[in-house]
């Protein structure tokens, strides 16, 4: 047998939202329980997370009475029936329920959740909230070497990086970007010395020269005494400042940056090239760096080398790792650097949250390097310090993505087939498109296909790279949900609704698909936050996923332009809506989304 309350009608529902603008109701939901909690067990467990999600069942379900019955001791039913008994029934819930072992079924009034719809219409930043207190947030991400043409090892970085800017951005935040290149060390004096002998027989060098340059060059320090000798000296020199030598660098870094750049625009990233802050940048600080910590008391010499042994992270055998800070030779490594940036992200860029977007493997890499920032007093406990780690990239055969000679594929060349393989698709979709056409929407297919395939993962996963999964259009892919847009374009087009006129047009929610498409629209304001806080794309591409999904059954059971009156000019209004949501969606992860395909 179940408990259950009802309430009848709801004439205040607008009222109550322009007293309380709230569009995702889950926030209202969440108030009520929060006052319910309290009332029925004590303020001691009112900020317990009701966990709210949506329901086959009803409208949302709270699985709360789960998570507090061992606390409580009591049965998770028994806990849920009292909860129910404080949680009020108004111009919000019109009714709840405790169903099964104890979870908590909710149904909205219609009237609020009209009113939350259409105010969601009307709002150019459809629902999602500025935040109140925004933070600078620096974001470290790509981070490709100069001299080397970018690779598929770049890919994941460089996306997931590039959403999680968008985001935060959305959100409201100073959003800093950093471009760390790798833009020091040896290899450049053995690179730039083998340049100087290539100019002497008249070769230029572009980044494709640059990479077999590199090689060439990696294969005469090894083989080649007197030729090491001399690239070590040319270090030396780059080192002291010398002229010659630096002129040669900065063009190693020019010609790679313009690499880079165009990369990014054909990715649609967002990184420019003032967002480069390479290794370079904080040379001059890396004495300092070392001096402060020894002072400090934090570093201590160990076999020669000056040496952190943060507390937390031990060996094999128990023993105390080190994080090194300065070589035994008097050399600096990474971990120098990365202190360095972070020090003058929190110092100099005024940072409350800084984000590094690098692969899994430098996990304990990063976690001491922030032990050391903490302990140094460069970075406060109120400033985040986050690694965005992820998974790597695998063929069919599950292991490393590489060509078939076993080469890292290039970005540049994966562009160009993601593209060519879009516009086989696309021309076959759409045949009687202008070819111009047809060779943009390609293009923004292609390359939107190879970030969503990624950003549609859990990060922290491996996933396989499948071109016949990517491109399409049933699924979770990009092509998908770009046709679902495309489509309710069409449609608006069809009923000769001028751009944004749908938006004006009040909504009535009488089918069940009707009101399962307006649940998952003003879900779009919560998953924004939860990105942001988690900083898992993923979930942006799970909502539009089942954004598209819900659209499909809503269109195929609700005529629209068959439709007539106050009918069809709410579910105008639905398809108006949907469709703005999606390219909101689409646009926080740098994906377009076409017009018509």
């Amino acid at each position: 047998m179940r408990e259950r309350r009802t309430a009848e009608g709801a004439r205040n529902a607008h009222k109550w939202y322009e007293l309380h603008p709230v569009i995702d109701p889950q926030l209202s939901l969440r108030h009520r329980f929060a006052t319910a909690l309290a009332a029925a067990f004590g303020p001691d467990v009112a900020d317990t997370d009701p966990v709210i999600h949506r329901s086959a069942h009803a409208d949302y379900q709270a699985d709360v009475a789960m998570a507090l019955a061992r606390k409580l001791k009591k049965s998770p039913r028994d806990v849920a029936t009292a909860l129910l008994e404080h949680l009020p029934v108004d111009d919000v819930v019109a009714a709840a329920e405790v169903s099964g072992p104890g979870f908590i079924n909710i149904t909205l009034q219609s009237a609020f959740l009209e009113s939350v719809v259409n105010d969601m219409s009307r709002d150019a930043r459809l629902g999602v909230p500025v935040v109140a207190n925004p933070q600078t947030v620096v974001v470290d991400y790509s981070s490709p070497n100069v001299a080397k043409e970018m690779h598929v090892g770049h890919l994941r970085s460089t996306i997931i990086g590039d959403a999680l800017v968008r985001v935060l951005e959305f959100q409201g935040h100073n959003v800093i970007r950093q471009n760390h290149i790798g833009d020091w060390g040896t290899p450049f004096g053995m690179l730039i010395e083998h340049m100087l002998d290539e100019e002497k027989l008249g070769n230029a060098s572009g980044v494709r020269e640059l990479v077999e340059l590199y090689k060439a060059a990696r294969a005469r320090f090894d083989a080649d005494t007197v030729f090491a000798g001399r690239a070590r000296h040319r270090v030396v020199l780059l080192q002291r400042g010398d002229e010659k030598t630096l002129t040669l660098w900065r063009a190693l870094i020019d010609i790679s940056v313009e690499h880079f750049t165009s990369l990014y625009k054909r990715l649609g990233v967002s990184l420019k090239p003032e967002d480069v802050r390479g290794e370079s940048a904080y040379n001059d600080a890396l004495p300092g760096v070392v001096a402060d910590l020894q002072a400090a008391g934090c570093a201590r010499e160990s076999e020669g080398a000056i040496c952190v042994f943060p507390d937390g992270f031990a060996g094999r055998e128990g023993e105390p790792v080190p994080l090194i800070v300065r070589k035994q030779d008097g050399g600096y490594g990474y971990a120098t650097t990365d202190l360095a940036a972070v020090r003058y992200r929190v110092g100099a860029l005024g940072a409350c949250r800084i984000i590094t977007v690098v692969g899994s493997p430098q996990s304990q890499h990063l976690a001491m390097v922030a032990a050391v920032c903490r302990l140094a007093g460069w970075a406060s406990q109120e400033v985040k310090l986050e690694h965005v780690a992820f998974g790597s990239i695998l063929g069919q055969d599950k292991k490393m993505y590489k060509t078939r000679s076993g080469e890292s594929v290039s970005l540049a060349s994966l562009c160009e087939e993601a593209i060519e393989r879009a516009y086989k698709v696309v021309v076959q979709k759409s045949p009687d498109l202008p070819v111009a056409e047809q060779t943009q929407i390609a293009e923004q297919v292609g390359i939107g296909a190879i970030k969503y395939a990624d950003l549609s993962n859990d990060r922290i996963k491996d996933y396989v790279f499948d071109w016949d999964r990517m491109l399409a259009f049933e699924g979770n892919t990009a092509p998908y949900l770009m046709y679902a847009h495309a489509r309710i374009r069409s449609i608006l087009r069809k009923a000769d609704m001028a751009s944004g006129q749908e938006a004006l047009l009040p909504m009535t929610l009488q089918a069940p698909e009707e009101r399962a498409l307006a649940l998952q629209l003003l879900a779009l304001s919560s998953v924004v936050d939860k990105t942001a806080d988690s900083l898992q794309p993923h979930r942006v591409c799970l909502f539009l996923h089942e954004l598209a999904s819900t659209f499909t059954g809503f269109y195929e059971k609700c005529p629209v332009l068959k439709s007539e009156g106050a009918t069809r000019e709410s579910r105008l209004a639905l398809c108006g809506l949907t469709a703005r949501a999606l390219a909101q969606g689409l646009a926080l992860l740098g994906i377009g989304a076409p017009q018509q395909m």
